[in-house]
């Protein structure tokens, strides 16, 4: 028997499918989000039964969760990203008990019992500072990618201060740090370390260790070391971190939810 979960995101759509037994992935995949959320799942969940030589029929249950998580039509039930991340990563590290999640329109921290469940959350939404968003923002400003941003950031030696954490005046003070004859890279590394600063604010002084770090956001090469920074603490990126909701959806539809 197999079990399916799709994290219908903001900016992309995932699809993990597992083994019922051994909880094991069997196929998975990633598809850029549009404006028919529902069609670019349907064509992605088709997609990854396809290559794993399955048939609709094979799937016992599909959850779906994310930000467009309702409008899914393949779904049986939906389950909120807090839930569902938090099973993602009991199922790939079951001892984490802090986990702070970037996504592309909103970031999260979450604070786990030693039974993986949720104790307690906090979620910077409805502003895209703090997001992947954010990051889209400055990469388009500096003519480049997000795995540009990563290498960029990597090469800094003074990062840049960013005093605004709205994405509107952080831009504009962008273009000013440019025309100052910044370098690109320590303005990368500021805004990551804005970025960061914020998702310590949040947590104030309730960081219980291991802290993970999933989302899309993980994959930008220099947040993980600007969090540590901010934090104060040791961060450990998760496995595939942009499958870790998508994943806890497929384990929450084994486990009846």
């Amino acid at each position: 028997m197999y079990f399916a979960g799709i994290d219908a995101g903001s900016r992309t759509v995932k699809v993990a499918i597992i083994e019922a037994e051994s909880r094991k992935v069997v196929g998975q995949g990633l598809l850029d989000q549009g404006v028919d959320h529902d069609g670019r799942a349907t064509r992605l969940f088709d997609d990854v039964l396809k290559a794993q030589g399955l048939r609709r029929q094979d799937i016992v249950r599909v959850v779906a969760t994310g930000y467009t998580r309702h409008g899914i039509s393949l779904a049986d039930t939906t389950i909120t990203e807090i839930t569902c991340h938090a099973a993602g990563v009991r199922q790939v590290l079951p001892e984490a008990r802090t986990v702070v999640e970037i996504g592309g329109q909103d970031s999260k921290l979450l604070w786990l019992a030693e039974d993986g469940g949720v104790r307690d959350f906090a979620m910077n939404d409805r502003c895209a500072a703090g997001t992947g968003r954010f990051l889209e923002v400055v990469a388009s400003r500096l003519e480049t990618s997000l795995a540009g941003l990563g290498a960029q950031a990597c090469l800094s030696r003074r990062p840049a201060a960013i005093s605004s954490m709205c994405v509107v005046f952080a831009e504009t003070e962008i273009i000013g740090l440019l025309s100052s004859g910044v370098p690109r890279e320590d303005i990368v590394a500021g805004v990551q370390a804005a970025i960061a600063s914020r998702i310590a604010a949040m947590a104030g002084r309730r960081i219980t260790l291991p802290v993970v770090f999933t989302g899309g956001v993980a994959l930008v090469s220099g947040m993980a070391a600007a969090l540590q920074t901010a934090l104060e603490c040791p961060i450990v990126v998760a496995p595939d971190p942009q499958m870790t909701g998508a994943l806890g959806a497929a384990i929450l539809a084994a486990r009846g939810r």
